[in-house]
């Protein structure tokens, strides 16, 4: 598949998933190309048939793949969230506030 300027891309996410792109479009029931779910799937990094393994019709499941979340962008910013935590809680270290959080302290924002 010719990705055009899209190439290197393509290319470095394939070497991060360890796997190659999937076809980025399927034949559609009035016989032009669509989207094809194992594309998008794909594109956000998840397991193949994390999301289409379901038994559900193409338009649903790229609606649950477009409402659902990345998993490196939720890592991300869960990262962002505890360094936040541990400076309002006046940690030193994300292990201190770990050990604060399991002592049921909580942190006021406000």
């Amino acid at each position: 598949m010719d990705w055009g300027d899209y190439t290197p891309a393509v290319r470095r996410w394939e070497q991060v998933l360890g796997r190659g792109a999937p076809f980025p479009t399927q034949p559609g029931t009035h016989g032009r190309p669509v989207l094809a779910p194992a594309f998008v799937e794909w594109l956000q990094g998840l397991e193949p048939g994390w999301v289409t393994g379901l038994p559900l019709p193409r338009t649903a499941l790229l609606r649950a793949l477009g409402n659902g979340v990345v998993p490196q962008q939720a890592a991300h910013a869960v990262g962002l969230l505890l360094a936040d935590l541990a400076v309002l809680l006046g940690a030193a270290d994300t292990g201190a506030c770990d050990e604060r959080l399991r002592h049921g302290q909580e942190a006021n924002a406000a």
